[in-house]
């Protein structure tokens, strides 16, 4: 337990570091391997004009060119807050052994991350989405499905 509470205080560290500086959004990431760091992130969203730069995605991918690597097999992630949506998939495609969290959703909504539009979209029809979705040549994408599934050189994940 001490050696979490070191990791997440430093996942902390990070969101502090960074919220304070103005680079980007309060939020901080660490991902640890047999029980030392490997990688680390923080929200680069406004810095990089990325909306996809959140900590745990930034984490993630530093953590995977560590380990040369698509998954974090053995690995466990520490997150200064409950992730969101995205890095929640993002999260659960790393495959990591355990994710930690400090602050909740809900606490991130109170500074005006409020991430409950996302999950209320998933639940609705796709005709009844906020974002206009239509679906557009479904035979010529199923063709690269097929070439996948039939190629016997593709890395499966």
């Amino acid at each position: 337990m001490e050696m979490q509470q070191a990791f997440m205080r430093e996942a902390i560290r990070i969101a502090m570091e960074n919220a304070v500086s103005g680079r980007g959004g309060p939020f901080g990431c660490v991902v640890v391997k047999d029980g030392r760091i490997i990688a680390t992130g923080a929200n680069e969203v406004t810095g990089t004009n990325d909306p996809t730069a959140h900590a745990e995605v930034v984490a993630i991918r530093r953590a995977c060119q560590a380990l040369g690597s698509f998954q974090l097999e053995g690995c466990e992630v520490y997150c200064s807050c409950e992730p969101c949506p995205m890095c929640l998939g993002a999260l659960y495609w790393a495959r990591p052994t355990a994710v930690y969290f400090a602050a909740t959703k809900e606490d991130a909504a109170t500074i005006g991350f409020d991430d409950h539009f996302i999950y209320a979209e998933l639940e609705r029809p796709i005709t009844a989405r906020e974002r206009p979705m239509q679906q557009l040549m479904r035979a010529e994408a199923l063709a690269a499905f097929e070439h996948w599934r039939t190629n016997p050189d593709k890395v499966p994940y």
